[in-house]
């Protein structure tokens, strides 16, 4: 930061530069804000501006708008606090191109960050903090063959350097419960769910001797089938045989006088 006193050389970069001057700062107002701006310490005033040229004459600034050339302007006001002036080029009484704004919080006079630099800043900001994520990440990557990849949940009191490995347990002797702990319960289901997955998908082949039975069962069926349709046929032409049989007339009984038999003895009581 530039005090009030002389004159301060502007920088090529002169975004982080800031001047004020305390004499003025208890009387700002709108309508001598440009005046305190057009100090000759303060770096951000070009001398060489029309505002200077109509000092010097002791002119109204009114004829800003009449002359053509570099040139202050007041922007915008927020009293009493916020001032913000505009540095332009201005070509005509109409026509004027803007080149700089500043703006003055509390008496000290900043200068607006154009567009650029202020995608530039974000851009750099956020890669830097992406950077860093990665480098934390990759610092509390795990992997346990029966386990996979897990994350260390590191608390904060610990150092955030690179996490060492922890040194070796001694040799314990499995048992049942160590078995049973090789994997988590979250693994385990999403490892059934997986597999359920992967069978409905590609079912396995049956084999040779269940495939068969369909085609077994199916000409059983068949060859029940016919045989049931022969024996109703049978048992049909059987019924016909018979109700012919029965509308056949029976023969009447008239024999030959040759073919009688004999008449019958009689015989008499003694």
């Amino acid at each position: 930061m530039l005090p009030g006193r002389g004159v301060g050389c502007l920088p090529d970069n002169p975004l982080g530069l800031s001047w004020h001057d305390s004499n003025w700062i208890p009387m700002l107002n709108s309508s001598n804000i440009l005046d305190y701006f057009s100090e000759r310490s303060n770096p951000f005033y070009d001398r060489s501006c029309n505002n200077e040229a109509i000092k010097m004459q002791r002119l109204s600034m009114d004829q800003l708008s009449n002359m053509i050339g570099l040139e202050y302007c007041l922007l915008h006001v927020q009293e009493p606090i916020l001032y913000v002036v505009r540095k332009q080029h201005r070509h005509s009484p109409t026509h004027s191109t803007p080149i700089a704004d500043f703006y003055i919080v509390a008496g000290i006079v900043y200068q607006a960050p154009d567009l650029l630099s202020i995608i530039n800043s974000h851009m750099m900001s956020s890669a830097y903090h992406l950077e860093t994520a990665f480098e934390e990440l990759n610092s509390l990557a795990r992997f346990h063959p029966s386990k996979g990849y897990s994350w260390e949940n590191r608390r904060p009191g610990q150092p955030t350097g690179p996490v060492t490995a922890p040194p070796p347990s001694p040799v314990k002797v499995t048992g049942k419960r160590d078995i049973e702990e090789a994997s988590s319960q979250f693994q385990r289901l999403r490892v059934d769910m997986l597999l359920v997955e992967l069978t409905r998908k590609f079912p396995l082949p049956l084999p040779q001797a269940l495939a068969a039975t369909p085609q077994n069962t199916i000409n059983n069926q068949q060859t029940n089938e016919l045989i049931k349709k022969e024996v109703k046929q049978e048992i049909k032409q059987e019924m016909i045989q018979d109700i012919n049989i029965k509308q056949e007339p029976q023969p009447t009984n008239s024999l030959s006088p040759s073919m009688r038999p004999p008449p019958e003895k009689k015989f008499k009581p003694a």
